[in-house]
């Protein structure tokens, strides 16, 4: 059930302006910088860096049909008024280079380009570092390389930091045909960009066996690759039973030594997974696991890896109660799945369905708190005349008049917390609702962003304001621009959630923009959000 305003008083929700001020009863206080006008066609793509006295951040215009692209980084100071904009050259002697990333490491903000050389067929990565006043060195560093077969399929390069910021991974995965196995390329450096060690990895598997799903690197400089291997083709069931296993690939000791964890765990779907490295130096493993389909989630699964003997141990599967996972049912669906579960027809037990698995944080008892919140992507097909002024049959679909049109619609809705104990068993499971779905637009406004704040959970995400109207409707209503509110979820280290409307998106002006916000203090968030040409900052504190 929603959570509905019975935080508010009677009062404040008669009033005719209660949708232009931030309520009082919010958990966390926003103060917004001014308003500016972004040049045309750019977009705010990410946070750098933010430090006490300012925010990095960096702007980007891709390239159309009269223009080559434009990168620009953008310094704000604690106020959020903007200090300097500094366009990031892309030609260099006369080579137009491809952007790549720009990265704080080291307290260094580094600027990486990559350029093809369609001659020889490699794709080349360069770095330059920028000055304080955020212009680029004039020398590029060559820091790595990879096959490229063609223009279309150049090689990527990817960049991953450590946890304690000492060590940064590049990779990219190398350009196989069918049946042959996987290439990656590992590139190892320390937070100066210095060389530790590199590698190039060929996987055991062909392309169609083995698909990587996440990288970690640790603050030792060990490179984990979590994959699935599929058994009999590249489908994720045969006869109802799962068709892959997870593996997860380490490369330690400066890369000499590999090793292979394979993950056992009987015919259980696991449907989505995720892994950090303890503080004992273990691997610890979490997830959802399905007793019906690769996208379902009746429960949880919790085991941890022994580097060393190579021993997965401590494997547990725990399912969620049958309320948390009917939720959202008809009530028609739910005495469906009340009646399965009475003849224990897993088959059609009541599931969750459709989770990404988002964050897996770890406890300093050894538990850990999962976060996924539910995504997905459908086709809607249409077709309409093409001339108002032809007036043929409708029905006749292969005529020339008409037009077929593929709309895709982005659904981000609601997020799930489990709280695990050391024992793998839930301590609890909290829901809070959020429905956002929107069309063609790849989700540009939904989502959420996500702080931690002591022993509390704050979850920020644009909702309809008829979501806290207290009309005693349990109906939840799709985010609408014209209606968005920002929302605040505060959930406690009992699993209690409260839901907050902070603030209308149109008093401020614009729509925030939760994939862009992020976390920068221990009780800081930056916010940024858009509406047309127009943009601001705001920062969140949050009062405990």
């Amino acid at each position: 059930m929603h959570v509905k305003l019975f935080l508010f008083s009677l009062s404040l929700l008669l009033s005719p302006v209660w949708l232009w001020a931030q309520w009082d009863d919010a958990p966390a206080e926003l103060e917004w910088g001014a308003k500016y006008s972004e040049s045309r066609g750019s977009r705010v793509t990410k946070v750098v860096e933010v430090t006490p006295d300012a925010y990095y951040v960096l702007r980007q215009r891709p390239a159309s049909t009269f223009s080559y692209p434009k990168v620009f980084i953008e310094q704000y100071n604690a106020k959020q008024k903007l200090v300097r904009s500094q366009r990031l050259e892309l030609k260099y002697k006369g080579k137009r280079r491809a952007f790549q990333d720009v990265v704080k490491i080291g307290g260094r903000f580094y600027f990486f380009t990559s350029f093809l050389n369609e001659a020889q067929k490699i794709n080349y990565l360069f770095y330059q570092t920028l000055n304080n006043k955020l212009l680029p060195s004039r020398q590029l560093t060559k820091v790595s390389q990879v096959p490229a077969a063609n223009e279309g399929r150049p090689g990527n390069f990817n960049l991953l930091v450590s946890q304690d910021s000492s060590k940064v991974l590049i990779y990219s995965q190398l350009d196989s045909r069918n049946k042959e196995p996987e290439r990656f390329s590992l590139h190892v450096f320390d937070d100066q960009m210095q060389p530790i060690w590199d590698k190039k990895v060929i996987l055991p598997y062909n392309e169609r066996q083995f698909e990587v799903e996440d990288y970690r690197l640790d603050d030792e400089g060990n490179v984990y690759l979590l994959g699935r291997q599929y058994l009999n083709g590249r489908r994720e069931s045969r006869a109802g039973a799962p068709n892959y296993k997870y593996n997860i690939l380490a490369y330690v000791n400066n890369g000499q030594d590999k090793q292979e964890y394979r993950v056992e765990v009987g015919d259980k779907f696991i449907s989505d997974l995720t892994f950090r490295r303890g503080n004992d130096g273990e691997l610890v493993c979490a997830g959802f696991y399905s007793e019906q389909a690769a996208d379902g989630a009746k429960g949880t699964c919790f085991f941890r890896i022994n580097l060393e003997s190579r021993k997965v141990y401590n494997v547990n599967f725990k399912e969620f109660d049958f309320g948390f996972r009917a939720q959202g049912l008809s009530g028609g669906g739910v005495r469906r799945a009340q009646r399965a579960e009475q003849r224990n027809d897993e088959q059609r037990e009541a599931e969750l369905f459709r989770y990404s698995l988002d964050r897996l944080i770890l406890r300093s008892d050894g538990g850990a708190v999962l976060v996924a919140e539910q995504y997905y992507v459908t086709e809607q097909f249409q077709r309409f005349q093409r001339n108002p002024f032809f007036w043929g049959d409708p029905f006749m679909w292969n005529d020339p008049m008409l037009n077929n049109q593929t709309d895709f619609i982005f659904h981000y809705n609601d997020i799930i917390v489990v709280n695990i104990r050391p024992d793998g068993s839930i301590e609890w499971a909290s829901r809070i609702p959020k429905y956002q779905r929107t069309i063609n637009d790849g989700g540009y406004f939904s989502s959420y962003s996500m702080a931690v704040v002591k022993d509390r959970l704050y979850f920020v995400f644009n909702d309809n304001s008829r979501n806290f109207e207290s009309d005693g409707s349990t109906q939840l209503y799709n985010y609408n621009p014209r209606r968005s509110v920002i929302a605040i979820a505060e959930l406690r280290k009992d699993g209690e959630l409260s839901m907050f409307p902070l603030l209308s998106n149109q008093q401020a002006g614009i729509i925030a923009r939760p994939k862009i916000c992020r976390q920068v203090g221990s009780r800081r968030m930056v916010l940024y959000g858009e509406r047309g040409r127009f943009y601001r900052f705001g920062e969140l504190t949050f009062e405990k």
